[in-house]
């Protein structure tokens, strides 16, 4: 142990690696998950204050203690309503409810599949069940429908939006071969709840696979802003996760002020659909702007942009850039990223503006023509990045027109009320 704290220090003697400097108040900052910019909503935010001054905020106990006429019961309906599910639980975390669903699910005898750049929670979840772990390559069902052949059926575990890099999961493909297979699915959706579908609901949802997707897990702290997790999945299983799921047992309750701000927020993103249709905006245009410029970011098209700078040394360099011309994003290492694939996280907004962007693909010019960074990371640039700007020139006039069309519509949707 004393080892190890020495080696800690030595390797962090000049600041741990993925804190930066302080934002000033001009800052774009990019690191926050608040897709749908909700943090400061004036209903949200009153829904809280009321339930704190309410004096009702007193569950200081575990969720096993409620009965169904508790806040947290019907919360739990409306959420299971809203994702297209029979049931779910709330938990006091993302993490505790991939950790407490996987070990409610599978044992020793559970062969457990895992995307490579699945969620922490998720491989957490594997071990401490115990269960024999197998690896498949990123996105690649073919990798994966090799080891169900050779290891048999067991438990699915994929993210939605893999919350480093940004890709989207080829859900439909995997749904497939999990019901050839006579395997169980569970997806993560942390980053696509509340961003996808026509009413947020999620991927799982828009794509029509709820009847294929055996279990769905939730951070709450996402688009919905708040501190709690969910699992959604058959009523049967969700009556018995928990009083099975060692973190739901063993962890207080969600406090009443945080349920109703969960409901409110609720209703605002079902009712203000402009923050998606804002967001979505907004994601094409970061996407295809630094794409114009060269960078390597046509792999998604999904609201998480990843900058990916390769070592760490690289990516110190490529954050203290960014941050030198009011850029601030979110430096993802080993273990949220395998060794010497570190990246920096752009996350959008639905409050962000053209201009905002537009500093942010200026600051990325400016980067790439200096090449301040050494040695310079080979996966920040397309391979033949001078070939692709000129073909992305060609179409920018093309693009320039949709969004200035797109920009009309959003307007045209604030002013007829949907604002707020």
């Amino acid at each position: 142990m004393t080892q190890r704290v020495a080696d800690y220090q030595e390797r962090i003697r000049d600041g741990h690696f993925v804190v930066g400097s302080v934002p000033g108040r001009e800052a774009i900052q990019l690191w926050s998950n608040d897709y749908l910019s909700l943090s400061k909503h004036p209903a949200i935010v009153k829904a809280q204050v009321d339930s704190l001054r309410g004096g009702r905020n007193t569950l200081y106990m575990s969720a096993v203690f409620l009965n169904e006429k508790s806040l947290q019961a019907a919360l739990e309906k409306q959420m299971a309503a809203y994702v297209g599910t029979e049931a779910a639980v709330l938990c006091q975390s993302g993490w505790c409810a991939n950790v407490g669903l996987i070990q409610a699910l599978a044992d020793s005898k559970t062969p457990v599949y895992l995307d490579h750049f699945a969620h922490a929670s998720l491989w957490e979840g594997a071990r401490v069940a115990d269960a024999p772990v197998h690896a498949f390559r990123h996105n690649q069902t073919s990798h994966l429908e090799s080891l169900i052949q050779h290891h048999g059926p067991g438990l699915i575990l994929v993210d939605a939006i893999y919350s480093s890099n940004g890709t989207i999961c080829p859900l439909e493909e995997i749904a497939d071969l999990a019901e050839r297979t006579g395997s169980v699915l569970v997806v993560d959706e942390s980053h696509s709840l509340g961003v996808y579908g026509p009413n947020g609901e999620g991927l799982v949802s828009l794509l029509d696979l709820t009847e294929k997707v055996h279990y769905r897990t939730f951070s709450l702290s996402k688009a919905f802003v708040t501190r709690a997790g969910m699992v959604a999945g058959p009523k049967r299983v969700m009556s018995y996760f928990p009083y099975e799921a060692r973190p739901a047992i063993f962890s207080s309750a969600v406090l009443p002020h945080d349920i109703a701000g969960l409901a409110e927020t609720l209703k605002v993103i079902q009712e203000e659909d402009w923050r998606r249709q804002q967001l979505w905006y907004n994601a094409r245009y970061l996407r295809r702007g630094l794409s114009e410029i060269g960078y390597d970011v046509d792999d998604s098209t999904s609201h998480v942009v990843s900058l990916r700078s390769g070592g760490e040394r690289q990516t110190v360099a490529l954050r203290d850039t960014l941050e030198a011309h009011g850029v601030f994003g979110a430096v993802f290492c080993a273990p949220a990223t395998p060794k010497n694939h570190a990246l920096v996280r752009l996350s959008v907004n639905a409050g962000l503006t053209e201009g905002d962007l537009d500093r942010v693909i200026a600051a990325c010019r400016d980067i790439r023509d200096r090449r301040s960074i050494s040695p310079w990371p080979k996966t920040l640039l397309k391979r033949n990045w001078q070939g692709a700007v000129r073909a992305d020139r060609a179409q920018a006039r093309v693009h320039s027109s949709l969004f200035e069309k797109a920009a009309k519509k959003l307007a045209s949707m604030r002013g007829h009320g949907f604002g707020g």
